[in-house]
């Protein structure tokens, strides 16, 4: 059975943000909001973790999965990132946009795309993902909670409990979340291209 906890979404409690870390690292996966959709999480080395928020998506091992980063200086440990790409994202985060890089050797490869080595990372303009990634000091692995079947992500804290109960340790209420999915930038090319358009002023790259 999973915890639910109702977190302020301004000013999120310090001891539920240290318990939903404790749950992390006893090995479970959490929902927790970000700002455009629920999200799946667990912890970066957490490989049955990682195999639990595939069954609960009913994806294989070439999906991609999101390192939910708490700032830029952060990004640099687990992506190769130039000075350009960095003034990019000064300007775009944190916010709904989603950039893809060449992976560093940090990042474990069963995240990787398997042919080109990269890696999606984001850092989420939304308080209580910033509390969890700020207490949890690395970065989490993240993909928005879209369940099989559906064509868009769940939005109802109460019915994630219900359907996921017995499939996650525990599910953040932190309020409403959008349905729109971020923008997915592949810094990769020059000048970058937008491969989603989803939330977000991407008017950057057009």
């Amino acid at each position: 059975m999973s915890q639910f906890f109702q977190i302020h979404p301004d000013n999120p409690q310090a001891r539920l943000i240290r318990q939903a870390v404790d749950i992390l690292h006893a090995g479970r996966v959490i929902v927790y909001p970000t700002d455009s959709a629920y999200a799946l999480g667990c912890l970066l080395g957490d490989k049955q973790a990682l195999d639990t928020m595939r069954r609960i998506r009913q994806v294989d091992d070439r999906h991609n999965f999101t390192l939910m980063c708490r700032d830029l200086s952060e990004i640099a440990t687990y992506a190769r990132v130039d000075n350009r790409a960095y003034r990019i994202m000064r300007k775009l985060t944190p916010g709904p946009f989603t950039f893809i890089f060449r992976a560093t050797g940090e990042v474990p490869r069963r995240l990787m795309h398997p042919k080109r080595k990269t890696i999606g990372i984001r850092v989420p303009d939304n308080r209580i993902a910033q509390a969890l990634l700020e207490e949890l000091g690395e970065p989490l692995i993240s993909t928005t909670l879209i369940l099989p079947g559906d064509e868009l992500p769940m939005v109802d804290p109460w019915e994630i409990r219900e359907r996921l109960q017995h499939d996650v340790g525990l599910v953040i209420d932190g309020g409403g979340c959008g349905l729109e999915p971020t923008t997915v930038v592949n810094m990769l090319e020059d000048p970058p291209q937008v491969v989603r358009q989803g939330k977000g002023d991407f008017s950057e790259f057009e």
